[in-house]
C-alpha cells in the first residue's frame, strides 16, 4: 500500500543550489527543440513564470534550474518532470529509502528515473530503475542526464521530421512512433527493459509508418550509436557484499550490505532484488552517500 506523501518535505538545506550558468547550455538547446518542433514538443515553463498554484515541493537545490524549466512533453506525453506534484513509495520506488534522499525526474506505473540527494542535500547521480527494481547508472549528475535527454530528444524529433503522416491525421501512429524513438534513444537502457524486443517492435512500426528508426540521429549518425551510449557497458554488474568484507570505512550503523559504484561507468547495475539476506527482499530499502555512488541496503 502507498503511503502518502506530505505536501511539505523536510530537505537538507547545506548544500548550494546548482548554479543556473552550469545548466544554461543545456536548458537552452532544450527549449530551441520545443520552439522548433512546436507539433511535438511542449515545453512546461519554470517555476519563475508558471503563473499557476503548484503543489510539488522539490529540493532546494534545484531552484535555479527550476525557476527556468519545469519539464518537457512529447506529444503530450511527459518524458521529463522537474516539478513532480504527487510523489509515492510503491512501484519503481518500493526499495528507496526516505522521501527526502531521491527526486524523480520521470515515472511510469513501472519505471523511474530518479535524482539521488545526499544528506547535506547535495544532488549526485542519476539512476534509472524498472520492473526488476534494479538501480542503473543513467548520468554522473543532473546536468549530464539533460544532455543525455537532449541528445536522445533531437534523435527522436529528427526521426519524426522524415515521416510521412498524410495517412495519419489524427496524429495516433506519430504519438506511438514518438514513444517508440524515445524509448529507443533513452529510456530503454535507463530501465532495463528488453531491447531487442523494443527495438524490434519500434523498428517494425518506423518501417510500416516513416523512416526505419537508425537511419536517422541528431548527428545524421546510425540511430543505433545514440540508443547505445548508455547501453554499451548495460552488462557491468556491481555486487553487493558483506560491509565488513568490503573494506569500505564509515558504513552507515545498521548496514546489511553495501554495493560501491564510486568507479563504475555508466549503465553499471545493482540488482538489489537478489540481496542475499534473511527475509522477504521487499522489505530493504537503499540508503546512499558519496553522491549516490556509495549504496547500503537495511531492513526497512
Amino acid at each position: 500500500m502507498s503511503t502518502p506523501m506530505p505536501s511539505s518535505l523536510p530537505w537538507p538545506t547545506d548544500a548550494p543550489a546548482i548554479p543556473l550558468l552550469t545548466a544554461r547550455s543545456v536548458l537552452d538547446r532544450i527549449s530551441s527543440l520545443a520552439r522548433t518542433h512546436e507539433q511535438d514538443v511542449t515545453l512546461v515553463p519554470g517555476l519563475a513564470v508558471n503563473e499557476e498554484e503548484i503543489a510539488a515541493d522539490p529540493p532546494p537545490a534545484l531552484e535555479q534550474i527550476l525557476d527556468e524549466l519545469s519539464g518537457i512533453e512529447l506529444r503530450g506525453i511527459p518524458v521529463l518532470n522537474l516539478v513532480i506534484e504527487d510523489r509515492t513509495d510503491v512501484g519503481p520506488y518500493t526499495l528507496l529509502g526516505a522521501a527526502t534522499t531521491f527526486y524523480p525526474l520521470y515515472e511510469t506505473p513501472e519505471a523511474a528515473v530518479v535524482l539521488t540527494i545526499d544528506d547535506d542535500g547535495a544532488p549526485g547521480v542519476v539512476y534509472g530503475i524498472g520492473e526488476d527494481l534494479a538501480l542503473r547508472l543513467a548520468a554522473p549528475d543532473l546536468i549530464a542526464y539533460l544532455e543525455r535527454f537532449a541528445d536522445a530528444l533531437e534523435a527522436t524529433l529528427n526521426a519524426l521530421a522524415l515521416r510521412d503522416d498524410e495517412s495519419d491525421p489524427k496524429g495516433v501512429a506519430r504519438t506511438e512512433a514518438a514513444q517508440e524513438l524515445i524509448d529507443l534513444y533513452l529510456f530503454t537502457a535507463l530501465v532495463g527493459e528488453d531491447e531487442e524486443e523494443d527495438e524490434a517492435d519500434g523498428t517494425a512500426h518506423a518501417a510500416a509508418e516513416g523512416p526505419a528508426v537508425e537511419d536517422v540521429t541528431a548527428e545524421g549518425a546510425t540511430g543505433k550509436g545514440v540508443a547505445a551510449e548508455g547501453a554499451a557497458v548495460e552488462g557491468v554488474s556491481v555486487p553487493l557484499q558483506d560491509p565488513a568484507a568490503s573494506g569500505i570505512s564509515g558504513l552507515p550503523e545498521g548496514a546489511l550490505l553495501v554495493a560501491d559504484l564510486r568507479d563504475a561507468p555508466l549503465g553499471a547495475h545493482v540488482d538489489l532484488i537478489d540481496a542475499e539476506v534473511p527475509g522477504d527482499p521487499l522489505d530493504l530499502r537503499v540508503a546512499w552517500r558519496e553522491h549516490g555512488r556509495l549504496l547500503t541496503l537495511h531492513t526497512s
